[in-house]
Parts: structure tokens; C-alpha cells; sequence
């Protein structure tokens, strides 16, 4: 690790509060650590923002919010496009950063990066599309107008598993759609959105426009925020539990809603599958972002007539893995995000293998400073272990087998979640039906990475609701409004 690079990452990061495009201090001047997970140290500090200092933010987003909604969509166009242009020139010093406050493998943070700036890309193009509609009305007496208008200011609470792409495919369409926002990211890593937040205000967003709360006491400072009518919409990606909750704290106030939500992503291969690019593809699947995604592919279910073939050549791939900190060029899989994460993903394959799953490869955490775990492969993994029906966040692939379609379907449909589903088959006919067939909101058919700004991202069932990305991503921020018009 160069660190003469690290020490200039840090350094080009605001520490305090984001608001009305610059960094204050919290209120009452406090404080909170970021670490390193892979060695469990601080490696610098972010004020801790007060309940006062988030209706400061949602000041700010109001006082900006008319002009902002006012300025031509070409200008906020081309405010995005320049946003885009300064992530891709600082690709390096983003991806560093979020590898050093993550854990993630820097060659993944690079792929973030370009992914992340995508948002502005794609939605920089939207703005200037937004359109209603004019017609006669049928019963002849007049015309009907339909027109879109910004929603307001929004709140977007996002996670740390991916610290720029989660925040810019909310801020990619709300600014797009002229709606102000504040982000409150999670505080495992809150430097990589406060660099982005700087990024913004100097390639020409207005102040206020965006703010940025970091803080280590969620639920206190966005209280404040989700009670005041002047907020009008709440996006948020995370977990089940939590969005339910945020969900309910909503309904007071009739907020509009996004929720993207936890996974239990079945990974399905049937025995017509091109099994070398399957293995690549679960390889992709289960463990981008060390498996900390709630795209990853949970639980793996093979046909058993290819199951124990699939399996060797996933573990030869999976021995070949470097274990290391994020930072470390030479690494493919980094540390989890903290000692609460390990110790879930240490439990989850403690209580398969206590109910009968064997342990292929990996299977238990090295120890030492920082918060890793393996590559682990586990195989006849009963119905009733825990690691079947919960989110694993971690590198473990656990493998059961299955002999008919029918059988996959029902497999794959298991679950209270409905995030992703992957499948694997060189059948035209099968990968549609089954595609069709499976209660998800996105299919990866030969695929084992599926995102892109350009498709609409989003679940069905506990996986929460509304989209983003693709064209359909712009329309969460707006609203419809009709105009009955006589001439």
C-alpha cells in the first residue's frame, strides 16, 4: 500500500457536515471514528451531526429547491455530465479511499467507481427527456395536459457496501428530475460520499442543492427529517428489517417511498449449462464486493446430475483467491466491513455445518488483526440451515442439488425475498420460461453481474419496491400532475 497515496485521499476528504456546499462543523462539535477493517484501526474522523444539524440540511435543501426545480433541464444536464467527468478524474483517489474505509478489493473499487459514475452519465441524458403528454379529451369537451414536476426535497439513506454507486444512483435522478437531496450514508463509511458531496459542488451544483449528515446515530438525526412536511420523498437501500420500519415512520407524513431491500439470491444451473462460464459466473455472483451485496447469489442450487462437477471446479477457483487488505493491489478478496459482520458470517456456517453441510473449502475466519473470512464452499446443505433463508454477506457459497425445473422454480421461489435470481442453461426456451416463472425483479440469464445504469434496478415482495437506473429510474422523483385545459 502506498501510503503517500492514502494520506492524499484522506486529505482531499471534507470531514465536517455537507451543507450548503461546504463542510461545517456538527453543532455541538462532535465526532466519530472510521476505521479500517482490515486491521480494525481509526484512521480519521467525520463530525457526528445532530438532530438540529439534519434540519439545517433539509434548510438548506429547501431554500434551493425552487431554483433548482426552475433551472433549465439542459443546464442541470450539463451539471451532471461535468459531475461524471470529475468522478472518472479522480477514479484513483475514489477508489483507494473506499477500499481503505470498506475493505473491498481495490480492483472492485475501480470497477465501482466507473459504475458509480454511470448514474451521472445516464441521468445527465434524462434530464432533458422528461415529457408529458397532450390530447383531445375523448368526450370532446377540452384538452388534457400531463405534466412532470419535481417531487421536492428528498432524504436518501444508503449503505456501506457500496459507498459511491448506492448514493449516485439516488442522486444521478433525483438532481436529474430538479429535486434537492440530502444523503445520510451509513457511517462505516461516510468519506467516500463526503468527497463526492465536494466533487458536485465544484463541478457547478448550486449549494444546498446536495448535503451530505454523516452520523453514528441514524435513527435520532433522520427522525427529525421524516417528521417535517417539507420533506416529500425517502429513498433507501438496505435491510428488510429497517426499511419495514422506515416504511411505517412514512406513512404519517405520506412520503414518497423508494425501498430497495435485503436478497436471498438463488443461482440456478441446470445440467444443459455451459459449466465452465457457470463456475466464472457464480464466481462473479457470490463473490463481487466479497459477497457483501444484497445481489450476491445466497444459496446455489445445482442439477444433480452436474452438482459435484460444478462443485470441484468452484472450489479450484475459489482456492486460488488472495485474502488481504482492500488496498493491496496483489488482493481478490478483502476483509468484511466490521467484527459484528464476521462474527454472522462465522455463525451462518457454524450452524450449516452443525446440521449436516460439509465444508469443501474454507469454513472458519484466520483470526488476527482486521475482520476477514475465506473463500468457503459448502456442500449438501440441509433445507433447515439458517444460511438457506438468510442473507449471508460474506464469501460462502453453500451448494444443494435438485432434479427437476419444476423443482429449481420452486426452490428458487422459497423465500420471503425477491431481489435477483441467476440462471445458467444453454436453452433458448428454458431460460425464458423459467425467467418468467421465477418472483423476482431481475433475472440474470448467463449472466452473474446484471447491473448497469441503463436497466431498471429493483425487487418484488421483502425486497421492497420502485426502481432505479434505467428510464424508469428518473420517474421516482417525479411527480404527475394534470392539467384539464378548455380552450
Amino acid at each position: 500500500m502506498d501510503k503517500s497515496a492514502v494520506q492524499n485521499a484522506l486529505a482531499s476528504v471534507p470531514t465536517g457536515l455537507w451543507i450548503g456546499g461546504r463542510a461545517v462543523d456538527a453543532e455541538n462539535g462532535a465526532t466519530f471514528a472510521v476505521h479500517d477493517p482490515a486491521t480494525g484501526e481509526a484512521i480519521t474522523h467525520v463530525a457526528d451531526a445532530s438532530p438540529a444539524d439534519a434540519l439545517s440540511a433539509l434548510d438548506a435543501a429547501v431554500a434551493a429547491q425552487a431554483d433548482w426545480a426552475a433551472t433549465p433541464a439542459r443546464k442541470r444536464s450539463e451539471v451532471l455530465r461535468s459531475v461524471f467527468e470529475a468522478i472518472i478524474d479522480h477514479a484513483d483517489e475514489i477508489a483507494l479511499l473506499m477500499s481503505l474505509e470498506m475493505g473491498k478489493a481495490l480492483a472492485e473499487s475501480k470497477s465501482e467507481v466507473i459504475y458509480g459514475a454511470e448514474f451521472f452519465r445516464w441521468f445527465s441524458e434524462e434530464a432533458v427527456r422528461v415529457s408529458g403528454r397532450y390530447q383531445h379529451a375523448p368526450a370532446g369537451n377540452g384538452r388534457i395536459l400531463v405534466h412532470k414536476q419535481p417531487v421536492g426535497p428528498c432524504l436518501a439513506i444508503t449503505p456501506w457496501n457500496f459507498p459511491l454507486a448506492m448514493g449516485t444512483r439516488k442522486i444521478g435522478p433525483a438532481l436529474a428530475a430538479g429535486c434537492t437531496m440530502i444523503v445520510k450514508p451509513a457511517s462505516e463509511t461516510p468519506l467516500t460520499m463526503l468527497l463526492l458531496a465536494k466533487l458536485c459542488t465544484d463541478a457547478g451544483l448550486p449549494p444546498g442543492v446536495l448535503s451530505v449528515v454523516t452520523t453514528k446515530h441514524s435513527n435520532e438525526v433522520t427522525e427529525p427529517l421524516l417528521n417535517d412536511p417539507r420533506l416529500r420523498k425517502l429513498t433507501f437501500t438496505g435491510s428488510t428489517e429497517v426499511g419495514r420500519k422506515l416504511v411505517e415512520k412514512t406513512a404519517k407524513g405520506l412520503l414518497r417511498t423508494s425501498m430497495e431491500l435485503g436478497g436471498n439470491a438463488p443461482f440456478l444451473v441446470f445440467d444443459d449449462a455451459d459449466l465452465d462460464k457457470a463456475v466464472e459466473g457464480a464466481m462473479l455472483a457470490k463473490l463481487r464486493n466479497g459477497g457483501e451485496a444484497c445481489t450476491a447469489a445466497n444459496r446455489l442450487h445445482v442439477q444433480n446430475g452436474v452438482r459435484e462437477e460444478f462443485t470441484r471446479k468452484l472450489v479450484e477457483k475459489m482456492t486460488s483467491l488472495a485474502l488481504g487488505p482492500g488496498t493491496d493491489p496483489k488482493t481478490d478478496l478483502g476483509p468484511l466491513i466490521n467484527a459484528d459482520q464476521l462474527q454472522i458470517v462465522s455463525d451462518l456456517v457454524d450452524d450449516a455445518v452443525a446440521a449436516g453441510a460439509q465444508v469443501r473449502l474454507g469454513g472458519k475466519a484466520p483470526g488476527g488483526p482486521g475482520w476477514f473470512y475465506p473463500a468457503t464452499v459448502l456442500t449438501d446443505v440441509p433445507a433447515k440451515a439458517r444460511i438457506l433463508r438468510e442473507e449471508v454477506f460474506g464469501p460462502v457459497a453453500p451448494i444443494t442439488g435438485f432434479d427437476t425445473e419444476e423443482e429449481a422454480i420452486a426452490i428458487a421461489n422459497d423465500t420471503e425475498f425477491g431481489l435477483v435470481a441467476y440462471l445458467y442453461t444453454e436453452s433458448l426456451d428454458r431460460a425464458l420460461r423459467v425467467a418468467e416463472a421465477l418472483e423476482t425483479g431481475m433475472v440474470g440469464v448467463n449472466r452473474g453481474v446484471i447491473s448497469d445504469a441503463a436497466a431498471p434496478f429493483g425487487g418484488v415482495k421483502a425486497s421492497g419496491f420502485g426502481r432505479e437506473g434505467g428510464f424508469e429510474g428518473i420517474e421516482e422523483y417525479l411527480e404527475t400532475k394534470y392539467i384539464a385545459l378548455t380552450p
